[in-house]
């Protein structure tokens, strides 16, 4: 199977929805599309979260706590390269920045 780091450097290049278009395509082209859509999603949950910290100027000391949970279940939900995170992590953490989760299937 082709890596998806490979993918992820020949990306760089591109910015905002031309971005995302270019890695759907090119991910279909190399027939690791469902791969590097589970990859992106992670991505994006990590950088709305790490977002809400900041709007909320909670650390992740604090982050943790309100979560409930301790700093290394937060750095793994907070890492772009851990795919592995739960729901039941992502329901913890919704709440403790003020946000709901809301998964759809389509």
């Amino acid at each position: 199977m082709r890596s998806i780091w490979r993918l992820e450097e020949r990306e760089k290049a591109y910015e905002g929805q031309e971005h995302r278009i270019f890695v759907r395509q090119l991910a279909g082209e190399e027939g690791i599309y469902e791969d590097v859509s589970a990859a992106e999603l992670k991505r994006v949950l990590a950088r709305q979260v790490v977002a809400a910290m900041e709007e909320k100027q909670f650390s992740k000391a604090e982050m943790a706590r309100r979560m409930g949970t301790s700093r290394a279940a937060l750095d793994r939900l907070l890492d772009p390269e851990y795919d592995a995170v739960t729901l039941s992590t992502l329901r913890k953490a919704a709440p403790a920045v003020g946000r709901q989760v809301r998964l759809e299937l389509i």
